[in-house]
Parts: structure tokens; C-alpha cells; sequence
């Protein structure tokens, strides 16, 4: 169809199955705290990568194939570089401060072309899937169970015997779903936040756009302050002597007498 001449004179309908695998994990604003100090403990580069992950919303390739020369400190930019993303577009984000604090170190001393993350001993970040499942675990965001009897392992042996396990918990993807959400939280634009995580559609976008119970409840206290000032409002209205607007109550004016619309004789 999309040919010039077109091959074909119609194209079939092929529906497509629902999609139910789609995962719902992000890192609540309480436990960041608590999963950023377990990421110090194994080093300042899972560190910087958790911040950058939590707050851009970006993929753990996108964040590991970063070099030193794809960070301005002087205008406090990140750059991704067209083709090393998902999507192949390029994109640019200002730091906030805590990324700002945290990539100095790791920009230090190296040359442009060095990796942004490193090791203590200089080697480049290549596979940190058990420095963060452990980073999770000792946080309470994650677990390792026995692939045999399905019992949480708090060491490396199970009380079965058995030593093969399974971690079960967030993953560092998620954290795309955390920085989109948080996006949305702040009131910026779906535009702009579409730019800054790197979504091309917005139905992509909102698929990662996940409402959680803290969401419901801002709505509600937003919805009860929203009463609160509009009784005052009625309230202010009465004791200043006005008529509230909608009101069947007789006004202070209504009270006098009316006056006498001819002489008397």
C-alpha cells in the first residue's frame, strides 16, 4: 500500500492481542532515600546512574553509553547523541542539582572520549544487574527467592540446601516509569516531558504515566481546600452585611420598611 505504485489494492486487518505483561513498578518518593544510600554503599557510579535514571526517566543503555564529552558542566546539560538512543533522536536535558553534584566526580580527570561510569579500579560499567538487585534488597524494594521451595533468601544458601535463587523486585527500568510520573506530578508540560524521557507517542508516554495512591489523595485534598475556600468565601460574604450569591436568606435590607411610594393626603 505504501509503495509507489502501490503493490496492493487493500490491506487485511490483523487485530492485535492485549497486551496484559505490561509491568506497574516505580520507586516511591519515600524509599528513594533509602535505595540512594544503598546505591553510595556499592559506589558513586551506581549512585549517579540511579539519580539520572530517577530523574530523566532514561534507559539503563542510554545512561551506560554516556561519555565524559556528552556532559557540559558549564551549562549544566546533558547530551544523548543522535543514534545511541532507542528511538535513533538525539536530546538534551539541564541537571538538576543533585546530578550536577554527582557527575562531577565522575567526569573528573578522565578524557572526553572516557565512560561517564566507572568502577574504583577505572573499569567501565558494562553489567550491574547484582549490584542493583542488591542495592534493592538491602532497601526493602526487592528479594531473592529460592528457585526450589520459593522461600526468601537472606543469604546466599536457602535453609533447603539449595543456592539457586531468583530476584524479585524493581527493576532498573522502572525508574523510567518513576520519572515520567513524577513529570506529570510536577504539572510539566506532556511535550516537554515527552522530550526529556524520549517518547515519541503519547500513548507510549501514558502507558508509563502510572497514578498511584498518593495521586488520588493530593486530588482529594486538593478538592477539600477547594470547599474549605469556597465556604470562607460564603461565610465572609454574610458577615460583611452582602447578600451570598444562590442565597433564599433575607439580606439585611430586606428587613426595613418600604417606603411609601405617594403622599399621603
Amino acid at each position: 500500500m505504501e509503495s509507489t505504485p502501490p503493490k496492493v489494492r487493500t490491506a487485511p486487518y490483523i487485530p492485535m492481542f492485549e497486551e496484559r505483561n505490561v509491568r506497574k513498578g516505580f520507586v516511591p518518593d519515600r524509599d528513594y532515600a533509602k535505595l540512594a544510600a544503598e546505591c553510595s554503599k556499592t559506589g558513586l557510579w551506581l549512585r549517579a546512574m540511579l539519580s539520572v535514571g530517577y530523574n530523566y526517566g532514561w534507559r539503563s543503555g542510554e545512561i551506560l553509553s554516556m561519555l565524559v564529552n556528552q556532559v557540559d558542566l558549564v551549562d549544566r546539560t546533558i547530551r544523548l547523541e543522535v543514534g545511541t538512543t532507542k528511538n535513533g533522536h538525539g536530546r538534551t536535558v539541564t541537571m538538576t542539582q543533585e546530578v550536577y553534584t554527582l557527575l562531577q566526580p565522575c567526569v573528573a580527570g578522565k578524557e572526553p572520549d572516557d565512560p561517564m561510569f566507572t568502577r574504583e579500579d577505572g573499569s567501565p560499567v558494562r553489567d550491574f544487574r547484582g549490584a542493583w538487585q542488591g542495592a534493592c534488597a538491602r532497601s526493602g524494594l526487592g528479594k531473592f527467592v529460592c528457585r526450589n521451595c520459593d522461600q526468601v533468601m537472606t543469604k546466599k544458601k536457602c535453609k533447603c540446601g539449595s543456592r539457586r535463587r531468583k530476584y524479585v523486585g524493581l527493576l532498573f527500568h522502572d525508574l523510567r516509569r518513576t520519572g515520567v510520573r513524577n513529570l506529570r506530578r510536577l504539572g510539566v508540560a506532556e511535550s516537554v516531558a515527552m522530550k526529556i524521557s524520549g517518547h515519541k507517542t503519547p500513548s507510549i508516554f501514558k502507558r508509563y504515566d502510572i497514578v498511584e495512591m498518593a495521586d488520588l489523595e493530593d486530588a482529594a485534598a486538593r478538592l477539600d481546600a477547594k470547599q474549605k475556600c469556597q465556604a470562607s468565601s460564603d461565610q465572609f460574604g454574610q458577615s460583611s452585611g452582602r447578600k451570598p450569591e444562590n442565597s433564599t436568606q433575607p439580606s439585611a435590607a430586606d428587613d426595613q420598611p418600604a417606603m411609601a411610594t405617594a403622599l399621603p393626603n
